[in-house]
This record gives structure tokens, C-alpha cells and sequence, in this order.
């Protein structure tokens, strides 16, 4: 007799329908085809012992399975659970009349109980897509499921539950989550706060303009003068993410084994900090089996580097092109994976390997050029990328004890919406192009007219700075968040002076 479950392969961050397909007829060996790895091929061994360990039998005849379509790879211990209740089937020791109704994913442990998978949201959306009545699930999973609606997400803890639930001799209600309200209520939620920030007013500054138009910042600064409490503090001050973004990040998170078994939908933008040891692979996503990189988990928030020279040179070069296409194509012999990674880039660095260059009190101890050579390890291409450059300084003692209140994330947050507002009613004839920073070159043209003053001061900062056409671009965008958030129709001169001023590291002998 042939039996039929229906699982899935996750593919990206895309799922694909697959056939588990079991055959039991007259021989004694056991088959399984249909490109399975070591982990899929081991589930004999794991199916067994969980039939036995509730009084099932192991068919002794030949067994075949098959997981169609053959040519896509089977990779993991997700297909165990599918292929244990395929085989009670095909070997009639139960009857499931409403088998073929189900999506069903989960690995066993050798007493029967399922273990938590990985990419269970994009699995439970292709399962809804493609008319399935529910997705059969380790309970484990079952709150990230049931974020799809009109899909019957069934939690089970045991083997046994799932044949007892198909033969219909227990019942399992369905796991429901309004997505919506769970969306809005966790929306505000955040750890971080600019009012716990004293001073550092043109920082703050700099975030917003960077928030405002998803600018990529690069902090300079000795140690201890609060870049990574800045950055932390970035996300606060994001627009609120949609439904849509939020459906996005979580399915990235999903496919990585991100989430935990009490998480369901990201509602926060995420923010990712990698320390500097990571490798290319880790940064980026790929391995034989393509997974989502830090970029990727990202997506739709911030990418925190601090101590960006420390990273290795490889790892930085890889991110050029991520950073201009939002988007991270990983090419296999037998496969190409996209993962989206449309983040913001938040870097920091010491101005020298003391840390003290250009400090106001202490004073450097780094020999001559050396301050240079640590600066160049960072690449001209990479910080043409990079729109604000900005020079962070310590803050004084009197500050520092000042009893006067910073500016809440909140307050800030609405003037960034505010402008957020004005680029989405410009771009809306551009689907790809949600803010200022994705504009390609030749809408900039379009979109950022300057007068005559402001060619002036521009072609001076240009042939004083010596900057790059990518850079001119970067100023021109800037420029244009800025007038935004002032709720400027036109780019005025002084938009144009605060944007070229964010170029600290492009000045001649800014190293000395």
C-alpha cells in the first residue's frame, strides 16, 4: 500500500511543498529517495524507536519512501514526524481519513516527544497558500504557526498525540493568535530610551537625520564617549514597522532558528551587533545548506559593527553589495537563495589604535602614520557607502551630573515619521524606494534640486574634500532628509552646509 504526507523545504526564506511518499511491499530492506542528507537518512533510526516506544511496529518488508520533488535536497530532522505516521499508514496499523488535508513537520526524540524545527512561518504561509485545512506541529512551534490565519495550527508534545489526533480519537483545538492586536501591542515596546543620554546633543542630531531618511551612520570617537549607548538606542527612534515588515523579519528569524518557543511575530526593529571575530559566511548567510546571514536577521532594522577597523578586511568587502542592492544573492551548484537584507548600518571606530587622536584631554601615543594604517583598514569604497560621518567627543563632568532632561525617543520618533510621511508620498509611484537612502542616482537627479548657491558650495566641498560621485550622491541624499525634517519643500544652503559636514572622514589630513 502507498501512503501520502505532505511536508515542506524551506528554500530562503520561502518554502516548498514536499511529498512524503511511503511504500511497504513484499522484501525485508528499507529505502529512501529523493536527495535526503545524513540528518533525513538517520530518521529510520528515530522513527523506529518512537513506533516501539508506544506498542507500534516497524514494518519487517521493504520500505520505501520517497520525497518528491527528487531533484530539490531534503536537509534536517524535520521530515521524521510525516515519514512515522506515513509508515503507520502504509502499513495499515491505523487508518487517518483526513491525511492528506494536513502539512505535517516535527522531529522525534527516541521516546516519541517532537523536538522544536526551524522555518516553521514560512512552512505554515505555503501550507495556507496552497489550500491545506492545517499544519501539524511540535507545540513548541505552534505560537510562531499561528501568526497565518485561516490555517488550523495543531500543537502536539508526542507521536502518539498526532496518530491519535488523525485517527480522530482526540481532539486538538487549534492554536488562534490575533496577529493584529499582538502586532499593535508589543509596537511601542523598548529598552532603550535617548532620555537616558546626557548631552551629546549633534550625535542625537545625527541619529535622527540617519532615522529620518535610513541613512548608514559611522561614529568616530575614543572610548567611553557613548557610541555604542547611541547606537543601542537607534531602533527607539525607527518609524513603527508594519504589518508587512514585520511578517518579513519574522519569517528571516524563523528560517535561522531565531525565535523562541513563547515567540511568535517581531514586532521591534531588530538590531543585530556581530562581534568583530565573525566570519564572511556568518556576516553575509551561505554553507552548503544557504542560511541568513547577520545582515539578513537585520532586515528592516539596524547592524550594529562596533570596532569596524578590527574586522577582517574580507568580511567588510562583502558587504559593498548588499548595502547598494539590499539584498544578498548566494549562488550553489545545485541552488541560488536570495535573502533580503535592507538594514541600516551603524559602525564605530577609535580615531587610532590608543584611542586618544584628537581627544580633548588625553593625548595620543600612537607613532607617526600609524594613525593613518588604522584608518585605512576601513576601505574608500566602504565609506563612500556610509552617508554621515560623525565625530564623537566625551562628554564633561558638568553634563555628565546635569539635571537637565534629554529628549525622549518618543519625541524624536514623531518628527522622524513626520518625515518618513513626506518620502513615502514621494515615492509612491516607486515600490522599492520606501526613503531617501534607496533612491537610485538617477532619481536623486530627479528628486533633489539644488539653486545656484548651493552648486556653489557644493563644487567647493568637493574640490577641497576630493570627494567621489558616490559620495556627491550620499550628500545630496542627506541633504534632502534634512529639508524633510524641517518640512522644506526646497533644499536650502544651510541643508547643504549639515550635510557636507557629515563627511568628516573624506577631509585631506583628517588622520593628520
Amino acid at each position: 500500500m502507498v501512503a501520502k504526507t505532505f511536508g515542506s523545504a524551506v528554500s530562503g526564506v520561502d518554502a516548498k511543498l514536499i511529498t512524503i511518499e511511503v511504500n511497504v511491499g513484499q522484501g525485508t530492506s528499507f529505502f529512501m529517495v529523493g536527495l535526503p542528507d545524513s540528518a533525513v537518512k538517520e530518521s529510520q533510526q528515530r522513527v523506529e524507536s518512537a513506533l516501539k516506544y508506544y506498542g507500534y511496529r516497524m514494518p519487517r518488508q521493504k520500505v520505501v519512501i520517497n520525497l518528491a520533488p527528487a531533484d530539490i535536497k531534503k536537509e534536517g530532522s524535520s521530515y521524521d514526524l510525516p515519514i512515522a505516521i506515513g509508515i503507520m499508514q502504509a502499513s495499515e496499523q491505523v487508518f487517518f481519513p483526513e491525511l492528506e488535508q494536513y502539512v505535517i513537520m516535527g522531529e522525534l526524540a527516541l521516546d516519541g516527544k517532537l523536538r522544536r524545527i526551524k522555518g516553521v512561518l514560512p512552512i505554515a504561509i505555503e501550507a495556507r497558500k496552497r489550500g491545506y485545512k492545517g499544519f501539524i506541529l511540535p507545540k513548541e512551534n505552534a505560537q510562531e504557526a499561528s501568526i497565518v490565519n485561516n490555517l488550523d495550527v495543531i500543537p502536539v508534545e508526542t507521536l502518539q498525540e498526532a496518530i491519535h489526533f488523525l485517527e480522530g480519537k482526540e481532539t486538538i483545538p487549534p492554536l488562534v493568535t490575533d496577529t493584529r492586536n499582538l502586532f499593535y501591542d508589543s509596537i511601542e515596546e523598548s529598552d532603550f530610551d535617548f532620555a537616558d543620554v546626557q548631552g551629546q546633543e549633534n550625535i542625537k542630531r545625527a541619529m535622527e537625520i540617519a532615522a529620518a531618511g535610513g541613512h548608514n551612520v559611522i561614529m568616530i570617537g575614543p572610548p567611553g564617549a557613548g557610541k555604542t549607548m547611541l547606537a543601542k538606542r537607534l531602533p527607539s527612534i525607527l518609524p513603527p514597522m508594519s504589518l508587512q515588515e514585520a511578517l518579513e523579519t519574522t519569517k528571516i528569524h524563523s528560517v535561522a532558528g531565531k525565535l523562541g518557543a513563547s515567540s511568535s511575530l517581531i514586532a521591534q526593529r531588530p538590531f543585530r551587533s556581530p562581534h568583530h571575530t565573525i566570519s564572511d559566511v556568518a556576516l553575509v548567510g551561505g554553507g552548503g545548506n544557504p542560511q541568513p546571514g547577520e545582515i539578513s536577521l537585520s532586515h528592516n532594522g539596524v547592524l550594529f559593527l562596533d570596532e569596524l577597523p578590527e574586522f577582517k578586511r574580507t568580511v567588510l568587502e562583502v558587504m559593498r553589495q548588499p548595502l547598494e542592492e539590499r539584498r544578498v544573492t548566494i549562488s550553489r551548484a545545485r541552488v541560488t537563495v536570495d535573502f533580503p537584507a535592507n538594514f541600516m548600518l551603524i559602525a564605530s571606530m577609535n580615531p587610532c589604535p590608543c584611542g586618544f587622536y584628537n581627544h580633548p584631554d588625553k593625548e595620543c601615543v600612537c607613532g607617526p602614520g600609524v594613525v593613518q594604517k588604522y584608518l585605512n583598514r576601513v576601505s574608500g569604497p566602504l565609506l563612500d557607502r556610509i552617508d554621515l560621518h560623525v565625530e564623537v567627543t566625551p562628554i564633561n563632568f558638568e553634563e555628565m551630573t546635569s539635571d537637565r532632561k534629554s529628549e525622549t525617543s518618543k519625541s524624536i520618533r514623531e518628527r522622524v515619521s513626520g518625515a518618513r510621511a513626506f518620502q513615502q508620498a514621494r515615492f509612491e509611484k516607486n515600490p522599492e524606494v520606501h526613503c531617501n537612502a534607496m533612491m537610485p542616482s538617477h532619481m536623486v537627479k530627479e528628486v533633489v534640486k539644488i539653486n545656484q548657491a548651493g552648486k556653489t558650495l557644493l563644487k567647493t566641498a568637493m574640490d577641497r574634500l576630493g570627494l567621489s560621485a558616490r559620495a556627491y550622491d550620499r550628500i545630496l541624499k542627506v541633504s534632502r532628509t534634512i529639508a524633510d525634517l524641517s518640512g522644506a519643500e526646497d533644499i536650502k544652503a544651510e541643508h547643504l552646509a549639515e550635510a557636507i559636514q557629515y563627511r568628516s572622514l573624506d577631509r585631506d589630513g583628517w588622520a593628520g
